[in-house]
């Protein structure tokens, strides 16, 4: 059986030397090498031309973007897979857009991480299953499709959206935006609910700061 051969891109020692004694076992998989703090995992990609790099997207000594982002271009043949313990939507478009096109969270089942794997191996683009049917799972989608350009771009807001998210940046509770605009409270709850969504955000303060650092009014 020919086996997908795998490079495992992890700078927790436990973690990595459980996650290869796992795909050890597997008829179907192979682990080439591991990359830790010191080797540079994008060097053993090109000399090891893996099919399958497996990689931290929160490694604390390299910029994990940079990275999938350099063997997505320097190896268009291999696929990348980010692993987080619960990394934020931004964080996932982030990583769809570098190239990275298949997620495993850290908590996911063995049947789910070895799936994932097996999946990307074959072509498939895998999302984290939380996100699976959400607006978000369109628009990182969408961004797959379009290969560039923001996340911003690909998401359309309603005039009382963009009224809203205004009146964040200035500073209003809700209440005092319901007076405003004259609606009910749970109207603004529900359109902050949105908006958060759409911009893939987590908070009414990261609402204020994307306005203010993009003069978006």
């Amino acid at each position: 059986m020919k086996k997908t051969k795998i490079l495992l891109v992890e700078d927790n020692r436990l973690l990595r030397d459980g996650i290869k004694a796992l795909i050890d076992k597997q008829r179907d998989l192979r682990i080439l090498e591991t990359s830790g703090g010191v080797h540079d995992p994008v060097l053993q990609a090109r000399e090891l031309q893996p099919q399958v790099v497996l990689i931290d997207l929160g490694l604390r000594n390299k910029n994990g973007l940079q990275i999938v982002s350099t063997l997505t271009r320097e190896l268009p043949q291999t696929r990348v897979i980010g692993m987080g313990l619960m990394p934020s939507q931004l964080d996932i478009v982030e990583f769809v857009q570098a190239g990275a096109v298949g997620f495993i969270l850290k908590d996911a089942t063995i049947e789910d991480f070895l799936g994932t794997i097996r999946a990307v191996a074959r072509g498939i683009r895998i999302l984290p299953p939380l996100l699976t049917g959400s607006l978000f799972t369109h628009v990182v989608e969408h961004a797959l499709r379009e290969g560039k350009g923001e996340l911003t771009i690909t998401v359309r807001m309603t005039k009382r959206e963009r009224e809203i998210i205004a009146l964040i940046a200035d500073g209003l509770s809700n209440k005092d935006m319901a007076h405003r605009l004259n609606i009910e409270i749970h109207t603004v709850k529900s359109h902050v609910h949105n908006i958060l969504e759409k911009l893939a955000l987590h908070s009414r303060l990261q609402i204020s700061a994307y306005v203010h650092n993009r003069g978006h009014r």
